[in-house]
């Protein structure tokens, strides 16, 4: 009798450890298969953040250049109402080397002039600031 207990005590034992060690299979893919998904969860959310910070730059950029061109646009203006006399100020030289450095920078920013003057409107290229009477 008790060689049967002895017997059912490890059969017992050993359904039991079977179970354990089915459980912690269980668990160990569970563990697995949610770090597969967190780890997707991450690399997307990684994607993501670099397109949005590649976006911010693209529109930061865009905002600085808007607020430079009118600048430049000064500068133009200003140069071609310099009188005569002045064109070869060592100040007026100085500013305008500050114009052609804002230029230099616009045009390695890829921003480039566009002759519009006598040119056929072309929406893609063109924006209209003011219409005129002459058609």
């Amino acid at each position: 009798m008790a060689d049967e207990k002895k017997q059912d005590d490890i059969k017992n034992d050993s359904e039991s450890n079977v179970n354990q060690l089915e459980e912690c299979k269980q668990k160990c893919e569970e563990y697995l298969n949610n770090w597969k998904r967190e780890r997707a969860d991450f690399l997307n959310y990684k994607k993501d953040e670099i397109e949005r910070i590649g976006f911010l730059a693209k529109y930061a950029k865009e905002d600085i250049v808007l607020k430079i061109l009118p600048v430049l646009d000064s500068f133009h203006l200003a140069k071609k109402q310099l009188p005569d006399n002045l064109k070869e100020d060592t100040w007026i030289k100085g500013f305008l080397q500050i114009e052609s450095q804002i230029a230099e920078f616009l045009k390695k920013e890829g921003i480039l002039q566009i002759k519009s003057v006598g040119e056929k409107f072309d929406p893609s290229v063109m924006e209209i600031i003011e219409e005129s009477e002459e058609g």
